[in-house]
């Protein structure tokens, strides 16, 4: 339970619960996209985009390592791949054009940051040059680089993220969660099964 008197309300208190940075996680930050920042981004298959307006939001995105393009040092552009188009992330871009980036790189216990602005670009030749299988995207994220940093490996060593062994915990199915929580409007066993054909054959 939430006690009040414990909870943290303001910068300086928070401040004095932790040790100073270190210097060189403050020097690493960059405003911009360097060659080592590019080979990262390369790497990288999937992201997790976060985004604000009436409520903060975290989505991921994936595609084939390297889907995220950089356009130059300052400027990414990010293709919106189907999904579920109940589109979270885009209305709150409409609203709040500021972003954060986490990029991860399998096997790679380090990952990526980046914080910018976004704007939802539907240039035609822009879409057309993300086309997979004839498949064009409906819209393009055009991120602006604020800032740019490597990120230390503690969160995945701890949760030992790319060991097989800790692979494939016992959850329910993806068709078993969508039953439960939209009371019985799906059905469960259906669900999942439709998935095995489905989503392989419209991920563009």
């Amino acid at each position: 339970m939430l006690r009040d008197e414990y909870v943290v309300k303001d910068v300086a208190e928070l401040t004095a619960l932790y040790d100073a940075p270190l210097e060189r996680s403050v020097r690493k930050q960059l405003d911009r996209l360097d060659e080592h920042c590019r080979a990262m981004i390369a790497a990288s298959p999937f992201l997790v985009i976060g985004t604000q307006a009436d409520v903060a939001d975290a989505s991921p995105r994936g595609d084939a390592a390297g889907f995220v393009r950089v356009a130059d040092d300052h400027t990414l552009l990010i293709p919106d791949r189907r999904g579920n188009n109940r589109l979270d992330t885009l209305h709150n871009i409409v609203r709040n054009t500021r972003v954060g980036l986490l990029f991860l790189m399998p096997g790679r216990h380090e990952t990526f940051r980046v914080n910018g602005d976004a704007v939802i670009s539907r240039d035609p030749e822009l879409l057309e040059s993300f086309a997979v299988n004839g498949n064009s995207p409906r819209t393009v994220l055009v991120v602006t680089v604020k800032e740019a940093y490597i990120h230390c490996s503690r969160a995945l060593v701890r949760a030992d993220l790319w060991n097989p062994a800790k692979f494939g915990p016992a959850v329910p199915s993806f068709g078993t969660v969508m039953a439960a929580h939209t009371c019985g409007f799906v059905d469960g066993p259906t669900v999942d099964e439709d998935n095995k054909t489905r989503v392989p054959s419209t991920l563009y």
